[in-house]
């Protein structure tokens, strides 16, 4: 009897593995067409935010030194014109608008490679466009500011002088351009954060963000009132 009932389990059990190996393969096709038809994270037709670079990249107006090690007589001091290109010794004109400085040292040394034999380059920026934001709107000094380190948003707005009366300091703007063709656009509560203590979720301003803060509700509509009822509207409509 033992011996009929193990031959029973070993009959069972070769009867079942052409079932599992059936549902594995149907599963595995099924499995393939959900990794395919699973959305990316990242769209084509989406714009993405860049990442930030922390290395400078040249731009218009900006002013550098080309050293060489072995021959000091192309030594030459260059500024970026504005279509990007500079005017190099015995080579012509290269276009270096957006390099870094070690993707400009490379491109320098190839450049020079076909006149020199292994050039041994180095370059120092001289003169370049500082970082900066743009503030505007219901701030008290709209305009550009230097940016002298890390900036947050609740910043870059006491930078150019604080909020006005007539601000609204629940829906400050921030732009951020993405690319040639794009530009972010976020909604900030700065008076919730500020009310809160918790400035966690200030932002980081990035070189060349613009700051906009709206009008309020009251100031809207203050140029129609008489004069003897803004006090009584100024109850009702405080600014956000």
């Amino acid at each position: 009897m033992k011996r009929l009932a193990g031959l029973a389990a070993a009959f069972l059990l070769l009867a079942t593995v052409p079932l599992l190996r059936g549902q594995e393969a149907n599963q595995q096709p099924a499995a393939d067409q959900a990794s395919a038809t699973k959305p990316t994270s990242k769209d084509s037709s989406i714009p993405q935010l860049q990442q930030r670079d922390t290395r400078y990249r040249l731009a218009a107006g900006d002013s550098f030194d080309v050293s060489f090690e072995l021959s000091p007589e192309f030594n030459q001091t260059l500024t970026v014109q504005p279509d990007g290109f500079v005017t190099l010794k015995e080579v012509g004109d290269l276009k270096v608008e957006g390099q870094t400085v070690p993707e400009l040292t490379q491109t320098l040394r190839t450049a020079y490679g076909k006149i020199l034999n292994d050039p041994m380059i180095s370059v120092s920026l001289k003169d370049f466009e500082k970082p900066y934001f743009f503030a505007d709107g219901q701030v008290a000094r709209p305009g550009k500011y230097e940016m002298r380190g890390t900036v947050t948003l609740a910043e870059a707005v006491a930078i150019a002088g604080g909020f006005t009366e007539s601000a609204k300091h629940s829906q400050v703007l921030l732009f951020r351009r993405v690319d040639d063709q794009w530009v972010s656009a976020k909604i900030f509560n700065v008076k919730a954060m500020q009310k809160a203590g918790d400035l966690h979720e200030d932002p980081t301003l990035h070189p060349g963000d613009l700051v906009v803060v709206p009008k309020n509700a009251l100031s809207k509509i203050k140029a129609f009132l008489p004069s003897t009822g803004v006090g009584a509207y100024s109850q009702i409509y405080a600014p956000h």
